[in-house]
C-alpha cells in the first residue's frame, strides 16, 4: 500500500466492521481482512472494472470480504461497517456521498477520509455539517501532499475560520511546508469560480495567509 493508504489503514479501528467506499484495486480492502484488523471488510466501488480487481487482489481472504457495486454508501445498510473509508475522490464528492447517507450522523461510525483534492473544503463541508476532526495524518504519495481526515458526528456545527481550513490538525506534522505550498495554486483556482459573497472572502482570507506562510518559510 502508499503511504495514503496505510495512513487510512493506521485509523481503522482493529476488530470493527469496515468498508472500503471506492475500493478501486483492493489493496487496502486485502489488506484490513489479511492482517485480521476487521472481521469483515465491504470492498465497494461505483465501476465494475475496479471490483472486479479488487475480487482477484482480496480473492485469498474472500470468506471475509464482500464486494458491493454502487454509488457511495448507498450499497450498505446502517450499521453493517462502523469503519467507514472514502478515498481518492474529491471533496466535494465525498460531501455528497455523506449527505446523501444521513445515517452516518452518529458518533458510532469511524469516518477515514483521503481527499484527492480540495482538503480545505472537506473540513469545512465536514464542520458545517457536525463532523468533528479527530485527527490527521499528513502523507506523499507519487510526489503529492495529501491528508488522511479521521472524523466522528458529535452534532456541534459551526463554520471554521480560514486557518483551520487551511491546516486542520496537520500542524508540526513533517512536510507541512510543501503542503501548504501545493495548496495555494488549487485554493486560487477555487476562488476563481466563487461568486462575490462569504465564502469568497473567507477564500481570500485562506489565500492571503497562504503568501504570508510562504514568506515565512
Amino acid at each position: 500500500m502508499d503511504a495514503r493508504l496505510s495512513a487510512a489503514a493506521a485509523y481503522v479501528r482493529p476488530g470493527h466492521p469496515a468498508a472500503d467506499i471506492g475500493c478501486d484495486h483492493g489493496k487496502l480492502s486485502a489488506w484490513l481482512a489479511g492482517s485480521g484488523r476487521c472481521p469483515r471488510v465491504f470492498a465497494c466501488d461505483l465501476r465494475p472494472g475496479p471490483l472486479a480487481k479488487a475480487k482477484v487482489t482480496c480473492a485469498p481472504w474472500a470468506d471475509r470480504v464482500q464486494f458491493r457495486l454502487g454509488s457511495g454508501l448507498s450499497v450498505l445498510k446502517p450499521g453493517e461497517a462502523t469503519e467507514l473509508i472514502i478515498a481518492g475522490m474529491g471533496a466535494e464528492t465525498i460531501l455528497e456521498i455523506l449527505d446523501a447517507a444521513p445515517w452516518v450522523q452518529d458518533p458510532a461510525y469511524n469516518l477515514i477520509l483521503v481527499p484527492a483534492t480540495k482538503h480545505s473544503i472537506l473540513r469545512l463541508g465536514l464542520a458545517r455539517r457536525g463532523f468533528a476532526l479527530a485527527g490527521e495524518t499528513l502523507c506523499q504519495a507519487a510526489g503529492r501532499w495529501y491528508t488522511v481526515v479521521n472524523a466522528r458526528f458529535d452534532g456541534r456545527t459551526f463554520t471554521p475560520g480560514a486557518w483551520f481550513c487551511l491546516t486542520g490538525l496537520t500542524a508540526g506534522q513533517a512536510g507541512q511546508a510543501g503542503y501548504l505550498a501545493q495548496q495555494r495554486p488549487k485554493v486560487e483556482k477555487y476562488r476563481r469560480g466563487l461568486a462575490p459573497g462569504p465564502e469568497a472572502e473567507a477564500v481570500d482570507e485562506l489565500i492571503r495567509i497562504l503568501k504570508q506562510m510562504e514568506g515565512e518559510i
